[in-house]
C-alpha cells in the first residue's frame, strides 16, 4: 500500500506504518535542525485535535522524519505528516486520516497504482573511489596513532541513476523482505534498511541498540560460526564497540540516571554480516521526547568516532562529499513525543532527476587495515546494491 512516487514507510518484523500524501511538511537545517524540529512538533501537536481510541505506538498523529548527518549539509532535514497512515502491529491494523482545518481525506483506503517493473541502477564508485578510500583510511589511522583522536568512521559513496519517476516500491520491498530484522524506511526519496536503533521512546522508557564491529558471514555453518567467534574475540572490534557504547551511555545519562547497557556485547546475525551489538535501556527522568533524544545522541561514535568533535572534523577533511541524510536519524514521532529512530545506514537517496547515491562506512581505529576496511564497506553496500539488482565496484 505504498505510493509509487513518494513512498513513506517505517517497518520491521510485525510493526509497520505507511503514509500517503503530505498534509504537512516541515523543513529544518543547520546546527539547530533537531531542536527546531522538536519545538515545531511540540507546537503542532499541542494545537492538534487527535481522536485515537487505540492509543498504540504509531496510531494517531504521526510524522515521518529524516535528518542530515552534518550541520553544514546542503540537504534539508524533514518531518512529513501524511494525509493517511496505514499501520500494523501485533496482528492489529489501523487507518489514520489527517487533515488541516478539519478537512479530512476521503474515507477508505487510498488508491495506489499497480507495481511498475523492477528498478535497476548500475552503482559505481562516486566521489571517493576505492584507491581514494584506502588513502583516507590510511590518513585516519595516522591521525589516531598521532593521538589526535581514538576512532573515526569513514564512508565512501556509490553513484547511479534510474529513470525519473521510477516506481521505487520494488526496491523497498526487496529491502524489507531481505532484511526483516532491520528498520526498512522510505522518506522523501531516502530509502534503506538499518540494523541500528538510535533510540526508541515509549511510555517514559528509552531504548537503543548499539552496533559497532562487523564481519562477513561464512559460506557454510562451520565458517559462519568461526566468523562469529573471531568477531566476538577480536580486540580491534571490541575496542571499536566499546567506544560506541560509552558514547550512547554518556549521551543518555543526563536524561536517565539509571541507564544501563548489556554487560558484554552479543553477536547479531544479519543476512550478509555479523555485528557486535549491545542493548541500552533507561527510564527517562526529565520527560524528554524522542526528538529531544536524537539531538542528544547524534552523532554516536558508531557513525562519527571519538572524541565526537575531533572525529566530525576528520570526516569533513577526509570525505570529499556531503553525507546528506546518511548516518543521520531516521524514523517517526507521535503526538506525545514517543517514537522510534534508527541510524540511517544501508541507505540511498534517490533524487527527483533519478540520481541514486548510496553510502557505506567503517570504523577506523589504530590497527585498522585500509584493505580490510574497504572490504567492510563492500559488504555494507550489499543490501542497497542487491535491492537495485546490480553489482557494484
Amino acid at each position: 500500500m505504498l505510493d509509487s512516487q513518494r513512498p513513506l514507510l517505517w517497518r520491521r518484523r510485525g510493526f509497520g506504518i505507511a503514509g500517503h500524501g503530505e498534509a504537512i511538511r516541515l523543513e529544518f537545517s543547520g546546527a539547530s535542525r533537531m531542536t527546531d524540529a522538536a519545538a515545531a512538533w511540540q507546537d503542532l501537536a499541542g494545537r492538534a485535535t487527535v481522536h485515537d481510541p487505540l492509543a498504540l505506538p504509531g496510531t494517531g498523529l504521526v510524522a515521518f522524519g529524516s535528518f542530515a548527518f552534518a550541520a553544514s549539509s546542503s540537504c534539508t532535514s524533514v518531518l512529513i505528516v501524511p494525509e493517511v497512515v496505514i499501520g500494523r502491529a501485533e496482528g492489529r491494523f489501523w487507518l489514520t486520516r489527517i487533515g488541516i482545518d478539519g478537512a479530512l481525506p476521503p474515507e477508505g483506503l487510498p488508491t495506489v497504482s499497480p507495481h511498475g517493473p523492477a528498478v535497476r541502477a548500475a552503482l559505481e564508485a562516486g566521489t571517493l573511489d576505492p584507491d581514494g578510500y584506502r588513502q583516507a583510511v590510511a590518513e585516519g589511522v595516522a591521525g589516531i596513532r598521532r593521538g589526535e583522536l581514538s576512532k573515526v568512521v569513514l564512508a565512501r559513496d556509490l553513484i547511479g541513476s534510474v529513470p525519473p519517476g521510477s516506481d521505487l516500491r520494488p526496491v523497498i520491498g526487496a529491502l524489507a523482505d531481505g532484511y526483516p530484522d532491520c528498520w526498512t524506511f522510505a522518506i522523501d526519496g531516502f530509502i534503506g534498511s538499518s540494523p541500528e536503533t538510535l533510540v526508541g521512546v515509549h511510555s517514559g522508557t528509552a531504548t537503543a541498540r548499539v552496533l559497532a564491529g562487523s564481519a562477513a558471514r561464512g559460506t557454510d555453518a562451520t565458517s559462519d560460526l568461526d566468523a562469529a567467534t573471531e568477531l566476538a574475540t577480536s580486540t580491534k572490534d571490541q575496542d571499536e564497540h566499546e567506544f560506541a557504547v560509552q558514547s550512547v551511555l554518556a549521551s543518555l545519562r543526563p536524561h536517565s540516571s539509571g541507564v544501563i547497557a548489556s554487560e558484554v556485547p552479543f553477536t547479531l546475525k544479519l543476512p550478509n554480516l555479523w555485528h557486535l551489538a549491545s542493548d541500552v535501556e533507561g527510564t527517562l527522568d526529565d520527560g524528554s521526547t524522542s526528538l529531544d533524544l536524537i539531538q542528544a545522541l547524534h552523532p554516536t561514535a558508531a557513525v562519527a568516532g571519538t572524541p565526537t568533535a575531533d572525529a566530525v572534523a576528520t570526516i569533513a577533511r577526509l570525505e570529499p562529499f556531503d553525507r546528506g541524510r546518511y548516518a543521520g536519524p531516521v524514523g517517526w514521532v507521535g503526538a506525545d513525543g514517543d517514537g522510534e529512530w534508527a541510524i540511517a545506514l544501508r541507505s540511498a537517496q534517490i533524487d527527483p532527476d533519478g540520481t541514486v547515491t548510496a553510502w557505506a562506512g567503517a570504523g577506523i581505529v589504530a590497527d585498522s587495515d585500509p584493505e580490510r576496511e574497504l572490504l567492510e564497506t563492500r559488504m555494507k553496500f550489499r543490501p542497497i546494491v542487491e535491492a537495485f539488482d546490480t553489482l557494484a565496484e
